[in-house]
């Protein structure tokens, strides 16, 4: 078994190898004055079981094309396995048509991810769970529920008035499978998005006052979301506003926004390398998921259940 990491997100996968005692792959991913990707392997890979460790975000172009010219050189250096780690998957939220016309690029990233090379994928919280069937390939959906429900109940601990919070009917099943695990409330905020981007906060299904609302979702992208269901949340008297989302995208002023919210805290996963304004916010802070892919990883490897993880 080999780890190889690109350049989005190194120091998951520099955790991932800690926690598996397997030293990274050594290779040379660098750019051409062009801004051309070059890969050189430097050490010999023939017959390995490679697991890539490359998440797709921002700059998510360049990302992706490191990930596919990656698992090329392995191919062609004739690894036994290529496996494409991809802690947050690019592309996820173009799932479908939206409209007459467009693409589902999420699907065109999987018949790439597959060209180029790679036998299987690990991936966590996809978008939507559909996009497994995008790939012919096995792919695994890793969750990243246990380590945020792990986080609230220290956080939490011993609070009787928790409420889970979906901030759209999209993450009703996200929400609804936190709340039976920590046996909380649910509620539901309705939303109106009139253009992409752009939300508005129409209703609140269920009782939030005098509750410690968490707010749940999958991605956190410009913030604008949570952050009106926030202004929701406490208008409608609850006691304290915090939100858990496995991918922070956080792009533009989106940590400036969390700030200046409601939030008491946005908790985040590291599936994406956080910024300097992540460093830096007292609002906003990352919880590792480098021993759960770790261990799935391992799992892959050596042919053994990985949903057993999740029982």
């Amino acid at each position: 078994m080999k780890i190889l990491t690109g350049n989005s997100n190194r120091p998951l996968a520099e955790a991932i190898s800690a926690y598996l005692n397997l030293p990274l792959v050594n290779a040379s991913i660098r750019r051409f004055s062009d801004m051309e990707v070059f890969v050189e392997i430097q050490e010999n890979i023939r017959g390995e079981d490679v697991f890539v460790v490359q998440s797709t975000s921002f700059p998510a172009n360049d990302n992706l094309m490191e990930l596919l010219v990656i698992m090329d050189a392995l191919k062609r250096a004739s690894a036994r396995r290529i496996t494409a780690v991809l802690p947050y998957y690019g592309y996820a939220r173009q799932d479908r048509k939206s409209g007459s016309r467009t693409p589902i690029s999420a699907k065109l990233v999987a018949n790439l991810i597959t060209t180029a090379g790679a036998n299987r994928v690990l991936t966590v919280d996809l978008h939507a769970g559909q996009i497994q069937g995008f790939f012919d390939i096995p792919t695994d959906n890793l969750f990243a529920a246990p380590v945020l429900i792990k986080d609230i109940k220290e956080r939490f601990h011993g609070e009787n008035n928790l409420c889970m919070v979906s901030p759209d009917v999209g993450g009703v099943v996200r929400a609804r499978a936190m709340a039976k695990r920590l046996n909380a409330d649910l509620a539901i905020v309705d939303k109106r998005r009139e253009r992409a981007g752009v939300s508005e906060v129409m209703n609140i299904i269920g009782e939030v006052k005098d509750m410690r609302c968490i707010l749940v979702d999958d991605i956190v992208d410009s913030a604008g979301t949570l952050c009106n269901a926030a202004v929701a949340l406490k208008e409608a008297g609850a006691a304290s506003v915090s939100a858990y989302v496995t991918h922070g995208v956080l792009s533009g002023g989106a940590v400036a926004r969390v700030s200046a919210s409601p939030l008491e805290s946005l908790v985040m996963t590291d599936s994406i390398q956080g910024t300097e304004a992540v460093r830096v916010s007292q609002t906003v802070r990352q919880l590792t998921i480098a021993p759960l892919l770790a261990e799935a990883m391992a799992r892959v490897s050596e042919e053994r259940s990985v949903s057993s993880l999740f029982d």
